[in-house]
């Protein structure tokens, strides 16, 4: 099973971009979608694949990215492009249009899972400022052939087992 680890909205970290990296020797991917607000050369940033956000204004970010792992296509975005604070129907669309099952964002620094229409919706929350709980959350998805593990951690204290899920994503 491939690990793709998801983080989002870490606003200036350096440090615990490191550390998440380093605790996770299992992941295979490592995602930032945006407002790291770091330089891309920075070396927090090193073995991620970052999109740029709205508070990312140094140059070298991809507004987003298509990634295929495992055989499956990810869409990773911020998504203040797609107006995520208030519908989740733009990232639908995209996503059918590129064949992705996957799409990652971030922006809202609310932590959610969704599935709709076959696709699965992921924003891993915020490490740095998260709104609706308290938790400093990322994502750890494992991807098999039709399911998709969603494990969520916090930053300080580890996996919040209550949060596990598993989702069938559409074939």
């Amino acid at each position: 099973m491939k690990r793709i680890l998801v983080v989002s909205d870490s606003h200036g970290l350096t440090q615990p971009l490191q550390d998440i990296r380093e605790k996770h020797p299992e992941v295979s991917l490592f995602i930032h979608c945006g407002d790291s607000e770091l330089p891309r050369e920075d070396p927090a940033l090193d073995g991620y694949v970052p999109v740029g956000g709205n508070c990312d204004f140094y140059p070298g970010f991809p507004d987003d990215e298509l990634i295929e792992i495992a055989g499956k296509k990810i869409f990773v975005t911020h998504g203040h492009r797609h107006s995520v604070k208030s519908t989740l129907m733009n990232l639908q669309y995209k996503a059918e249009e590129l064949g992705a099952k996957i799409v990652c964002f971030g922006h809202s620094h609310s932590l959610g899972a969704e599935l709709s229409g076959g696709i699965l919706f992921i924003n891993p929350g915020s490490i740095r400022q998260p709104r609706g709980r308290r938790e400093r959350t990322y994502v750890i998805l494992g991807l098999g052939d039709s399911e998709v593990e969603v494990r969520v951690f916090d930053l300080e204290d580890g996996e919040i087992p209550g949060l596990h899920r598993i989702f069938r994503i559409g074939e």
